[in-house]
């Protein structure tokens, strides 16, 4: 079984599962073990977006958008070249990876044989279901549940821990030039973890908003996790929030590793918004993964 996995999320369900030594293309986007990334082809590249703000990165993707253009460009000689079996996709954000249409046009011009599973999760449940699915196609169902299960009892744990306390209004900023309020999976993410979110889009996509619209929210506590950064980044964006949610708690989080990706470190996701609202009941969140702003 050859594998290739055109979205971030997909390649952690693929390691995760332990098929890593299956994987034989990626994203310039995805996490790839430093062991096993020479045996590994990028095969979808775009644009280096570092050196932007957020405003910027906004700016252009809007722009591409309007003009009809893709924001990722699938080089379709490398991956013929690597003959998948299977291919890892997505329909769900245009602006998160390559969409699915365009892989299965690309595989129907190269004459490839492989096999194209689009994961497209609205829900924290969807996502359990779609590693779920990439197990049946990557025939290994069996090692699918038993993530699954483990994945269910963590969040089991999480959910006794904080089961009748007061639970937090709680804000998930995705992005802060402009604001997007938390949407798809993010809700789910705060009730699993005892909060109650608020200024969200629970299973649908998230929408610019405003900072005056957030602040009618009334959010206690406000969780920054823009979209494509880690940490660092996060923090960074984090104070610019602050003056217009000035008696909100602001914390920024690693967005790639506990938010945004559609893979099993969501629930390592919904324990650290557990530790952060409920600090006493639950254990503290791995460092470099949390920090409070304000």
């Amino acid at each position: 079984m050859r594998l290739v996995s055109l979205l971030p999320s997909a390649t952690e369900i693929v390691y995760a599962l332990g098929l890593g030594e299956h994987l034989v293309g990626v994203t310039f986007e995805c996490e790839v073990p430093a062991e096993h990334r020479s045996d590994v082809t990028v095969v979808v590249g775009g644009r280096d977006t570092r050196g932007m703000g957020p405003g910027e990165i906004d700016a252009y993707v809007r722009s591409q958008l309007a003009a009809g253009a893709d924001l990722y460009t699938l080089h379709a000689g490398a991956l013929a070249g690597l003959d998948p079996d299977l291919i890892l996709t997505q329909d769900l954000c245009r602006v998160c990876a390559l969409p699915s249409g365009r892989v299965e046009d690309a595989v129907a011009h190269l004459g490839c044989r492989a096999d194209v599973l689009s994961l497209d999760p609205h829900t924290l449940d969807d996502v359990l279901r779609s590693i779920l699915d990439v197990g049946a196609a990557a025939r290994v169902p069996d090692r699918a549940e038993a993530l699954v299960d483990g994945l269910r009892a963590r969040l089991a744990t999480v959910h006794a821990a904080v089961a009748g306390r007061p639970r937090p209004r709680v804000a998930v900023v995705e992005w802060i030039d402009p604001p997007f309020g938390g949407g798809h999976w993010i809700p789910d993410l705060v009730r699993a973890a005892g909060g109650e979110p608020v200024a969200a889009h629970p299973g649908a996509r998230s929408t610019p908003t405003t900072w005056a619209a957030l602040a009618v929210a009334r959010p206690e506590v406000v969780l920054v996790t823009p979209c494509g950064f880690r940490l660092d980044g996060a923090a960074g964006q984090a104070a610019s929030v602050t003056p217009h949610l000035p008696d909100a708690q602001v914390w920024a989080m690693d967005a790639d590793a506990l938010i945004v990706r559609a893979g099993p470190r969501l629930v390592d996701g919904v324990e650290a918004i557990a530790a952060v609202l409920h600090p006493d009941a639950v254990p503290a969140p791995p460092p470099g993964s949390v920090l409070r702003i304000a």
